[in-house]
């Protein structure tokens, strides 16, 4: 399965949502992960030395590695199809400017020791709905996720000379960023262990977990709205072959469970 093949990708995007509420939850929830990481990673160095961008009087707008991370999903979605790609990559570049000006106004404050209330309740969302063997992956590439975020922002951070900037202050942009994080990944956890009674994509899937769900979201949001399709025929060859993913599933489940 080619990471630019739109109909494969969205085909196995499809076979783990196909349930209208966790659907819906994903609508919801996946673009506010998107928003409150870039408002993270605001906090990089510059990735050139010239002075931030001035919008509106203020200068908010720096080139760092939040601005390269929305290039790159900006260019992929465009990658993917011209038409809902370009919404997708003006989209994400809204959220790295919302994100850049709410990061100005909130400042930044070490807030890691709430990284394990966010651990704590993920992991009973995890053991709660979905079986023990699923949780566990679960809960360990969250974990991961969440401890490979702070050590490489920490180190960039460290490496620019932004140690000062980042332990100054009482502000309140980790508390903002952890529980967004906390309220969006629980809400699709519930979605798929409680509604869809499939565990996340993520565990089979992280590039697409974390790279194509904006893009994926937007894509279902058109096909509902205005029955929209990347060319002629998707729509229906991709729900073929969903609805053929998941009666292989549920056979090969049936089969575990016997």
């Amino acid at each position: 399965m080619g990471m630019f093949d739109l109909e494969e990708q969205f085909t196995f995007y499809g076979a783990y949502h196909n349930n209208p509420i966790n659907i819906a939850l994903h609508m919801v929830f996946v673009w506010p992960i998107l928003f409150t990481a870039l408002l993270l990673l605001n906090f990089t160095p510059p990735l050139f030395s010239q002075s931030p961008i001035h919008l509106f009087g203020q200068s908010f707008l720096v080139l760092n590695y939040g601005f390269l991370c929305t290039v790159i999903y900006a260019l992929y979605y465009v990658s993917l199809d011209k038409k809902a790609g370009s919404l997708a990559a003006f989209m994400c570049f809204l959220c790295w400017a919302g994100s850049s000006a709410l990061a100005h106004l909130l400042g930044f404050s070490l807030g890691w020791k709430v990284f394990g209330v966010v651990a704590r309740s993920v992991s009973l969302v995890a053991f709660q709905y979905l079986d023990y063997r699923e949780a566990k992956r679960l809960l360990a590439v969250f974990i991961v996720k969440c401890e490979i975020s702070r050590l490489v922002l920490s180190h960039m951070t460290a490496a620019a000379g932004y140690r000062k900037r980042i332990t100054s202050g009482t502000n309140k942009n980790w508390q903002v960023v952890l529980v967004s994080q906390l309220v969006c990944w629980t809400g699709q956890f519930i979605g798929h262990g409680v509604f869809e009674k499939r565990a996340p994509a993520l565990l089979d899937n992280l590039a697409q977990a974390f790279l194509m769900a904006p893009f994926f979201v937007l894509l279902e949001a058109l096909q509902y709205a205005f029955d929209y399709e990347p060319c002629p025929g998707f729509n229906a060859r991709v729900q073929a072959k969903v609805d053929a993913e998941i009666r292989a599933w549920k056979e090969s489940k049936n089969k575990l469970i016997s």
